[in-house]
């Protein structure tokens, strides 16, 4: 109860004109979700970033709220950064696994090319797909993971470049090719015999 009494003293003092990090639109979100009936751990969060935009230093913040050197290294991270707004976008307690939704957008992913999405390159890699889901679907897995769960689909990020491969292979087998004419020896040999036949 005293760290949530001198919070409020803390925050009560918080001066708009002095602010450090937040934009008017921030501030103005945080401060009207901060009255509202939140989880004690979104509240955390909000008065974390709220006493960093004050100019509270880690330490004074970790005194006032009593919350973890870690969890007010984050959020005070994500005010710096301009991301306070994402305040509860990134779910609390034990990161989400892999799911049905995760499994079929991997393979969704991982059967398009990465340009249809954005990127620069023509070839999905581990470490991209990672990325691409962490930042689509919050859940986030190491390349190896990533690699195995294509394995297990019978997938992998060279599928696009060996159908390309196979394609080009088809194309130089398509058409004469030099070994399937005839030669000259072989013609005059042929041509020869019928004559000879033909006289005798």
């Amino acid at each position: 109860m005293q760290n949530h009494s001198s919070n409020n003293n803390a925050l009560e003092s918080y001066d708009s004109k002095k602010s450090k990090f937040l934009t008017p639109f921030q501030r103005k979100l945080l401060l009207k979700k901060l009255q509202t009936d939140l989880q004690p751990e979104y509240k955390r969060r909000l008065e974390i970033m709220l006493l960093a935009d004050m100019g509270k230093s880690q330490a004074e913040i970790c005194r006032i709220l009593g919350c973890s050197q870690e969890m007010a290294r984050y959020w005070i991270a994500m005010v710096q950064a301009g991301l306070a707004h994402q305040w509860n976008e990134r779910a609390k307690g034990r990161p989400k696994t892999v799911n049905k939704q995760y499994l079929e957008r991997l393979q969704e992913l991982v059967t398009h090319s990465p340009r249809e999405y954005g990127y620069a390159f023509s070839s999905w890699t581990a470490q991209w797909l990672s990325k691409h889901l962490a930042f689509e679907l919050g859940i986030e897995i190491s390349d190896r993971h990533i690699n195995r769960l294509l394995k297990q689909k019978g997938l992998s990020t060279k599928q696009k470049y060996q159908k390309g491969k196979q394609e080009t292979d088809q194309l130089k087998n398509a058409g004469i090719q030099i070994c399937d004419l005839q030669s000259n020896c072989e013609l005059k040999v042929d041509y020869s015999l019928n004559l000879m036949k033909i006289s005798n």
